[in-house]
């Protein structure tokens, strides 16, 4: 599964002008398609995500320096498969002997697992993250359903199948049952919703 850029901003809590940036001086480059348009893997997603938890709480440089320095430890598995920890400016990674100081500055750190990655969270600047696993209450984000792309709860419609399909004059959110049993009112606003804050980030990066 392929996300795009509009996805991806609303899913990583990246903004897209971040992920232009970052792109673009190989913080973290898409693995399905670095070029226009730019498309990332589920992987990416978690990564970049990762990239934004750990922003909340130390510099980008630091990011950059740590994550330069994985392959020098033989550490070459895509970012997403690693755990990190912060302690102030200094960024750790969890291998299979113990904590690495990736930046060296010795202490303790506050771990950051996949649970706390996934979980809502607030950027430096002050933005909400989504809840990764369910970016609206009625809908889910789950590697091995769909590829990880975002359905609506206990299906495996996407997200944006509903929305195109929910004009307000041919079909209104309360009648999309009709047509996709299983799938609730609630559901399909949530489907929307979500929709609506992809195209407003990309509306806005244009």
């Amino acid at each position: 599964m392929s996300f795009p850029i509009g996805v991806t901003s609303v899913l990583s809590g990246a903004s897209i002008s971040q992920l232009h940036r970052w792109r673009r001086t190989d913080l973290l480059v898409p693995e399905i398609n670095a070029k226009r348009p730019p498309l990332y893997s589920f992987r990416d997603v978690v990564a970049l995500r990762t990239v934004v938890r750990l922003r909340a709480n130390t510099s980008l440089q630091k990011i950059r320096q740590a994550f330069g320095r994985l392959p020098e430890y033989d550490l070459t598995e895509h970012v997403s498969s690693y755990m990190f920890a912060v302690r102030g400016s200094s960024i750790a990674v969890q291998t299979d002997e113990g904590w690495l100081d990736l930046v060296k500055n010795p202490g303790n750190f506050e771990l950051y697992t996949l649970a706390d990655i996934y979980a809502p969270f607030v950027t430096k600047q002050g933005t909400q993250v989504e809840d990764f696993r369910h970016p609206r209450p009625h809908l889910e984000v789950d590697a091995r359903r769909a590829g990880g792309w975002p359905v609506l709860e206990n299906t495996r419609i996407g997200y944006d199948v509903i929305a195109s399909a929910v004009d307000n004059k041919t079909l209104h959110p309360e009648q999309v049952s009709r047509f996709y049993p299983g799938v609730s009112t609630a559901a399909a606003r949530d489907a929307i919703s979500f929709d609506s804050e992809v195209r407003q980030r990309i509306g806005k990066a244009a």
